[in-house]
């Protein structure tokens, strides 16, 4: 049992309270702790990678108790892999808040911003349902504060939408949970795993239930259509640096689809035999279609932003829907590239909105600073859009060719092609208004002059760009371990012999003995 393992949950747990008690009034210590502990934080993210690389399940048992009974954490291919990219991305934020001044604008952002980091890690790395529902409730609380940092009537009201939508899901999350219990006796992922496979045909009613409840939970989470209208608003209103980060909160949702529907109910369970095709498919294919038709439509910059995250987990949900090793794959190299292309995105627009007036898709006077930003937009928009030769052309052609021998190929191909098209003009759209136009626009001599962005303010969303580029020019590296992930995953007796520590054999009570 490795104790490195609960580093990423600790660390971060340890240092939101310090800085409160310790450093109220002192932003300088806040900001050197925060930068220091998130830097530890991928030191060890790394070091936990390259341990699992070569196929070893890793596992830390709280207080030495043994799975089903104890907490335990577990880590793999997958899990260490979005710890790694949860730490690296927030590196770049925090450096933005602290170039662009957000994290002075509220008294608690560093210790928050680390609960947040504790409540992702917790979430990607937990091996029990009801300890990933209390990661998603520290999830829930640390992002509200984050949400309404700064203040202001719109930011609150879409805190408060934000807030309920997702008690909402915290709800049925509850309830799946409970239906698993009183049908398995257990909530260990591991245990559940073994336990589900033997329900016997005739008592299948309440697992189904209860796996149709946790979909609807984690699909609200990655923003799926018809559960995404939390997010435009959210995502548009929150600080640029929340929205930053908020890039991966998306894909705790689509992490826990994966995890669950391939451990607990993978595609040939016979108790949930056709869910996948029949309701996440279309709502995947959906999500798609509507999101880049917001980024179209979008009349301000940060919602057209918003809108293309709904877009990019409706790519990442079409392939993950058709659960295949070769779709997972495609699914996670995606997942990879739109969390660095979303929070990219969001950091330009908040540099726009630093030297301009508003973020209004209308062309106004040129801005400080216009050149670099509209630069860094540009390889923003192709990024997101799928434009070759960056990442997300490479993400797109894997997903095409995932579905290529599906039955379902002609629908998921219309999709993909037309959707693309649809986003590239909503990006050129918005492109032209900010930047291209302005220079047309005399300068107002009457107006305020408005401040140019920081250095430091560039080095986050220009660190994005480096890691966008490095994820092309690697390209096939990364899918190669992700098609090793895909891999682990469809073979999960290592995953569960190990959290069990008793290879096919079923441990702690059976629900005959409750």
């Amino acid at each position: 049992m490795t104790h490195w393992i609960i580093a990423p949950v600790v660390l971060p747990a340890m240092l939101a309270p310090f800085i409160v008690l310790a450093a109220r009034y002192h932003l300088r210590i806040q900001r050197t702790f925060s930068v220091v502990g998130v830097l530890a934080l991928i030191a060890v993210a790394a070091s936990l990678a390259w341990e699992v690389s070569d196929g070893d399940v890793i596992l830390y048992q709280l207080s030495d108790w043994a799975a089903p009974f104890g907490i335990v954490l577990v880590g793999d291919r997958l899990s260490t892999l979005m710890v790694l990219l949860t730490a690296v991305l927030a590196l770049f934020v925090l450096l933005y808040a602290i170039g662009s001044g957000w994290d002075g604008r509220g008294r608690h952002f560093h210790a928050l911003f680390q609960f947040q980091l504790m409540g992702i890690m917790g979430a990607f790395l937990t091996g029990d349902l009801f300890n990933l529902f209390v990661f998603f409730e520290v999830l829930l609380i640390a992002s509200y504060g984050l949400m309404i940092h700064g203040g202001g009537n719109d930011r609150l009201r879409a805190g408060v939408q934000y807030v309920l939508f997702n008690l909402i899901g915290s709800t049925l999350f509850l309830f799946a949970l409970g239906s698993i219990y009183a049908e398995t006796g257990t909530l260990n992922m591991a245990d559940l795993a073994q336990r589900v496979a033997q329900v016997s045909p005739g008592e299948t009613a309440g697992i189904r239930v209860a796996a149709v409840l946790l979909l609807l939970v984690f699909a609200i989470k990655a923003a799926l259509v018809p559960l995404h209208f939390w997010l435009p608003s959210a995502y548009a209103e929150a600080p640029a640096p929340v929205a930053a980060l908020f890039a991966i909160m998306t894909k705790v949702g689509a992490y826990a689809i994966i995890r669950v529907y391939t451990l607990i109910f993978p595609p040939d369970l016979e108790v949930t035999a056709g869910l996948h095709e029949v309701w996440l498919l279309p709502a995947a294919l959906v999500s798609l279609a509507l999101g880049m038709i917001g980024v179209l439509a979008a009349r301000k910059l940060d919602r057209l932003i918003a809108f293309s995250i709904v877009g990019s987990m409706g790519m990442v949900m079409v392939a993950i829907s058709l659960f295949t090793q070769q779709s997972i794959a495609a699914s996670l190299y995606y997942m990879i590239h739109s969390t660095l292309a979303g929070a990219m995105l969001f950091l330009v627009a908040d540099l726009v909105r630093t030297s301009r007036p508003d973020l209004v898709l209308a062309p106004r006077s040129p801005f400080a600073g216009t050149a670099l930003t509209s630069a860094l937009f540009f390889v923003g928009a192709i990024a997101m859009a799928g434009l070759p030769p960056l990442s997300g052309f490479l993400g797109k052609l894997l997903v095409l060719d995932a579905a290529f021998d599906t039955d379902a190929m002609g629908w998921i191909w219309t999709v993909v092609l037309l959707s693309s098209l649809v986003s590239i003009l909503g990006f050129a759209r918005a492109g032209s208004m900010v930047f291209w136009k302005s220079h047309g626009i005399s300068p107002d001599p009457e107006a305020k002059p408005m401040p140019r962005p920081t250095a430091l303010s560039y080095v986050a969303p220009g660190g994005l760009v480096a890691l966008l580029i490095a994820l092309t020019v690697f390209a096939g590296q990364v899918h190669g371990y992700a098609e090793d992930i895909a891999a682990q995953l469809f073979a999960p007796e290592p995953y569960v012999s190990t959290v069990l520590e008793t290879p096919g054999k079923l441990s702690g009570p059976t629900k005959e003995d409750h």
